[in-house]
């Protein structure tokens, strides 16, 4: 766990949160080594192995999703794998489980620490509202919710074509600005940290912390668009068991 990443944000006492890296596992290349996605072709066993590993270290049980880039919320629940695209819980000891390899992973906690929550947002969920959805299950106001942005492709490596810039600017005209002309023609540049936090502040959260990252470029962290036949690397947050 040494070099896993440790969040920094101002969470409040009892909220922990981590973001694994590639190393410290059993797989073998292209899934080298600590690969948690089980859905990517990599021996279930290495998969299984490398789960049972971070259970293990972290001391919580990760709540898995089956991802499918939509915006339903669901309660985490560590005894079976739902469908959905971000999770909550109040339970102490159950980790909201992000899984990701470009896209953006985002966790949550409320300021009294008593809820949080992880969603993962590639393009299509960001321009859903999965992020507003995930705020929306918590009762509190979005003023009262912190969140942190994890690794993702960073701003010089996510071209995209014109009809995802359409996706977001049809509805946040000021998301705009989140584009930038690509090398190829008819291709923009997007960062999905800005668009991540206008997101947020148009739907009133403004304590939004972490970005900066490009895991495109971090070899840290696995890589859809570095090379599409790779593992996927996990983002939790739980409330501490006491």
């Amino acid at each position: 766990m040494t070099d896993w990443l440790i969040p920094d944000w101002p969470a409040p006492a009892g909220i922990k949160a981590c973001v694994t890296t590639r190393s410290g596992g059993v797989s073998v290349a292209p899934f080298d080594s600590f690969n948690l996605g089980d859905h990517v072709d990599d021996d279930p066993q290495a998969v299984a192995h490398n789960r049972s590993t971070l259970t293990a270290r972290l001391n919580v049980q990760p709540a898995w999703l089956t991802q499918v880039h939509g915006i339903d919320v669901v309660e985490a629940a560590p005894s079976k794998v739902l469908q959905a695209d971000a999770s909550w819980s109040k339970a102490p000891g159950v980790a909201c489980t992000i899984m990701t390899a470009d896209c953006l992973p985002a966790l949550f906690c409320n300021k009294a620490g008593t809820q949080v929550a992880a969603a993962h947002a590639g393009w299509r969920g960001l321009a859903a509202g999965v992020l507003e959805a995930a705020v929306d299950s918590f009762a509190d106001s979005p003023s009262e919710i912190l969140v942190w942005l994890g690794p993702a492709i960073g701003p010089q490596a996510f071209e995209v074509g014109p009809e995802v810039r359409e996706a977001f600017v049809s509805s946040h005209p000021e998301t705009a600005d989140a584009f930038v002309p690509g090398a190829n023609a008819g291709k923009y540049m997007a960062d999905i940290y800005q668009l991540a936090r206008l997101r947020l502040a148009a739907h009133g959260v403004t304590a939004v912390y972490g970005g900066g990252f490009s895991t495109y470029d971090d070899a840290r962290f696995f890589s859809y668009r570095r090379g599409a036949r790779t593992g996927r690397f996990a983002s939790l947050v739980w409330i501490e068991a006491r």
